[in-house]
């Protein structure tokens, strides 16, 4: 038992956040075990060969250009890592200049960060291993493609931008390991600049905030060198801070303090700095403010659409807008005049926008559930946008149709939700459903392609993804209606969203399954646990699942602005209410349910699944499976190799297959279940 406040709170589990006890090893060893005796089942060889198709084809990041050169990166199908290629000029021949598919066998380390100096000779790039947040920094010579002695280590959530002259960059970092207390590791974030050619003990010391372990900053050289933009972020939260270091007098003026908006720095143009705010403007506006911090102008004022981001591309100002969760991109004046709008393809999403201030072309990135991700280039002289680098999916887009119903939430607020499968589908209340969601972290969830979902599509299945409360599809209010105590609203518009599928006759709760990670792993957590009658299938990845130990691991005090933390009396009770760990019940029929970690995620604890998965396990009367598959040498999930992607999904849906009834190839009668096994 443990006190919170006066309050006794049961944490049976507990052992389980010790990863390396031999008694947690023991327990996760037979967990794997008992979680591949349901998973081998005669199916998954062909749904793992079905997904392996499907991933199979070739895929392009969004370019950039700094000088004369080009940088993307490729995947041609299955390889595990994309590797990165270069080219001089929109004619010339690409080249590799980095296979992180020849730094392990296994295909875990990954690139995961890359910027170039302006004149394009030189890049920055940072490796994570196994999937870890924690990442190295090395320095490549375009031309040569070989790397200078430069190295730094104790880099986490990389900012890093380079000075005009090519011979320095700052660049963000945690403290060493053993120079603060043990854990302190993951906080105490300071700016740094760094000097071609020399060790990084010599690195000087630009920017920090002892006082405040929780900061995060950014960084971004001004167009004309003389200011770096540092930004202050308060764990994961989008309000910020922002001040400008005169690199000519080493003065630092404050633009915007008190972390009470959030505000993304754009570009400074004729003297002025421009922001994306939601100052005054929920649903995001553009304002500029003078070099000093005073006389702030408004550019681009509100509109009915969430404003996700801007840039300035063309001394234009390139706006991303979400109207209602699918795509818009706009082209403003830097008087903030509109001038166009870009003919996107359809409902879907932006998921990158490439430019410079002076570059009279732009790369635009985008795809949908059915259309696969393509790289658009957008030339300001003609004003044509025109496929630049187009993936072609394994499956034929015009089979599958998308639609966006709407539906009401417990308190009556309006909600959308995404509805794909195929065309002319009809609904006869037994079809089986995947419901996705997240809501959080003022993340949105938008049409964005996944080969993964044809494999339950081609047979008739539906895909539906919710716009929940708590993520910012409509913009600053609808983040906060999600968010500390009103949380709540997210399972409730979650478990809304279940029923009106059954209630409009496209399945039933037997052959509804719900899937979420991380945050998303917490909203069905939460929702199997308060409604366990709801769905026949759980889903449940890298979740937060210990709303009053969450903040004790990782980094997981940067959460804190969005969920609370228990050691505040008035948070406890709240969090105490919908915290799937301690809200399991004994003697419940919860429904099947397969949690998903991995030993290595310095993200998300994975003794929270762990935890979770034994006390289901332990409570639930009913003879439905609790399953956890722990993955070895894989983190939170990005950077992961394709090869454990491919073996994860096969594992998912052949469960889903399995609990929803859905008929697959097979050579073989199903196998038996084996018995259900308790720790």
């Amino acid at each position: 038992m443990e006190d919170y406040h006066g309050t006794q709170v049961c944490d049976p589990y507990q052992w389980l956040e010790r990863a390396d006890d031999p008694e947690t090893v023991r327990w996760v060893d037979a967990q794997n075990e008992l979680t591949r005796a349901f998973l081998d089942r005669p199916e998954r060889a062909a749904i793992r060969e079905r997904l392996t198709e499907l991933y199979d084809f070739p895929r392009y990041s969004t370019p950039f250009r700094r000088g004369k050169y080009y940088f993307f990166s490729r995947n041609s199908g299955l390889q595990n890592q994309p590797v990165l290629f270069v080219q001089e000029g929109l004619e010339g021949a690409p080249r590799i200049l980095l296979d992180p598919n020849l730094l392990s066998e296994d295909g875990t380390v990954a690139l995961t960060t890359l910027e170039a100096s302006a004149d394009g000779r030189l890049v920055v790039y940072g490796l994570s291993r196994s999937g870890s947040d924690v990442q190295e920094l090395y320095v490549r010579s375009v031309d040569s493609g070989l790397d200078l002695e430069d190295k730094l280590l104790w880099v986490k959530f990389a900012s890093v931008s380079w000075t005009r002259d090519n011979q320095s960059f700052y660049y963000t970092r945690f403290p060493q390991p053993g120079a603060v207390a043990p854990g302190d590791e993951n906080y105490f974030c300071k700016v740094y600049l760094h000097t071609l050619g020399t060790d990084q003990s010599e690195d000087r010391l630009v920017y920090e905030r002892p006082e405040d372990r929780e900061i995060v900053f950014t960084v971004d050289i001004t167009e004309d060198n003389r200011y770096l933009m540092i930004g202050a972020y308060k764990g994961s939260s989008d309000k910020s801070e922002w001040f400008a270091l005169d690199r000519t007098s080493g003065k630092i003026s404050a633009l915007f303090e008190g972390f009470q908006h959030s505000y993304h720095f754009i570009e400074e143009s004729g003297g002025r700095f421009y922001f994306q705010t939601d100052r005054e403007a929920p649903l995001g506006r553009i304002l500029s403010v003078a070099c000093d911090g005073q006389d702030l102008q408004p550019i681009v004022p509100e509109s009915s659409d969430k404003l996700s981001t801007a840039s300035v591309i063309n001394h234009r100002i390139i706006a991303l807008y979400l109207h209602n969760a699918s795509a818009k991109v706009k082209v403003f004046s830097l008087e903030g005049k509109e001038e166009a709008e870009l003919p996107l393809p359809g409902i879907g999403s932006v998921y990158a926008i490439a430019g410079e201030p002076h570059d009279t072309e732009m790369f635009v990135g985008y795809h949908s559930f059915t259309y696969p991700p393509t790289s658009f280039r957008y030339d300001f002289d003609s004003s044509r946008l025109q496929p630049f680098f187009k993936s072609e999916g394994r499956i034929d887009p015009e089979a599958y149709e998308t639609r966006q119903v709407w539906y009401s939430s417990r308190d009556g607020t309006p909600v959308s939700m995404f509805l794909v499968h195929k065309k002319g589908l009809q609904t006869d209340g037994e079809r089986p459903v995947l419901l996705y969601g997240y809501g959080g972290f003022n993340v949105p969830v938008e049409p964005a392609y996944n080969p993964g979902i044809f494999v339950l599509l081609e047979r008739g299945a539906i895909f539906a993804a919710v716009n929940l409360r708590g993520g910012s599809e409509y913009g600053e209010s609808w983040h906060k209606a999600g968010m500390l105590h009103r949380k709540q609203n997210v399972f409730d518009d979650f478990i809304a969203a279940a029923e009106w599928l059954i209630a409009n006759g496209y399945t039933r709760s037997a052959r509804l399954a719900i899937r979420g990670g991380s945050n998303g792993g917490l909203l069905v957590g939460a929702t199997m646990v308060q409604r366990p009658d709801l769905a026949g299938a759980v889903i449940c990845q890298v979740p937060v699942v210990d709303m009053l130990r969450y903040h004790r691991f990782t980094v997981g005090r940067f959460w804190i602005p969005e969920y609370g933390s228990a050691d505040d009396p008035e948070q406890f009770r709240f969090l105490l209410k919908y915290s799937p760990y301690h809200n399991v019940r004994d003697s419940v029929a919860y429904p099947a349910t397969l949690i998903t970690t991995a030993d290595t995620d310095d993200r998300v604890d994975p003794g929270m699944a762990k935890k979770f998965a034994a006390r289901l396990q332990e409570a639930s009367s009913a003879p439905n499976p609790i399953l956890i598959r722990v993955e070895i040498k894989a983190g939170h999930g990005a950077g992961k190799p394709i090869s454990k992607v491919i073996e994860e999904t096969a594992d998912v849906y052949t469960f889903l297959f399995w609990r929803l009834g859905i008929e697959a190839e097979k050579k073989s009668n199903i196998a038996t279940e084996p018995q259900r096994h308790k720790e």
